[in-house]
């Protein structure tokens, strides 16, 4: 599809909206559980293993670790 310079210029948003995974609830308990201390055995936490314990904790029905890393992403908390 070739389009003209007006066009790429005046180009419109996408009409597809993507709905949030995770509430402010959730991201906190997310942002906690990181920084606290890792299961026995492990010396950091995985982002599966992160994602797993929200579905555990029923905060969230399923979660994906890329989600998972975005939120850790977006925050300014360091574990160390």
């Amino acid at each position: 599809m070739q389009c003209g310079l007006k066009e790429a210029i005046h180009r419109q948003r996408p009409r597809w909206t993507y709905q949030r995974k995770l509430d402010g609830h959730a991201e906190a308990h997310l942002v906690a559980l990181a920084c606290a201390v890792t299961p026995t055995g492990r010396r950091l936490w995985s982002l599966r293993m992160l994602a797993a314990k929200l579905v555990e904790a029923e905060l969230v029905d399923q979660v994906s670790p890329e989600t998972v890393r975005t939120v850790l992403k977006k925050t300014a908390s360091s574990p160390g």
